[in-house]
């Protein structure tokens, strides 16, 4: 016997709805019904959104975030781009 396979929701999804249910132009069971998801689920999202929606304006938040990235990945691109240029280079040459 298979389960369901749980569904996974993209961000943008989420907010749609989170923006749809801001918007107060339909019930959250209206809501809930045209998307298919549970009305708990809806109100998990908006909770979510409402509490997390201050960092949106917090500017040191997002510098924070953005320095925190790891460059490593980036350095090994660039490695690899300079050992093609510099391989194309000679064989052009050549």
């Amino acid at each position: 016997m298979k389960g369901k396979s749980k569904r996974k929701f993209t961000a943008d999804f989420k907010l749609k709805v989170v923006l749809e249910v801001l918007k107060e132009k339909d019930t959250l069971a209206a809501i809930s019904k045209r998307y298919e998801l549970h009305p708990n689920q809806i109100a998990d999202w908006k909770k979510l959104f409402m509490e997390q929606a201050s960092q949106v304006f917090d500017r040191t938040t997002h510098l924070a975030t953005t320095a925190e990235t790891d460059p490593a990945p980036l350095y090994e691109q660039i490695g690899r781009l300079q050992m093609e240029l510099s391989f194309l280079k000679k064989n052009r040459a050549a």
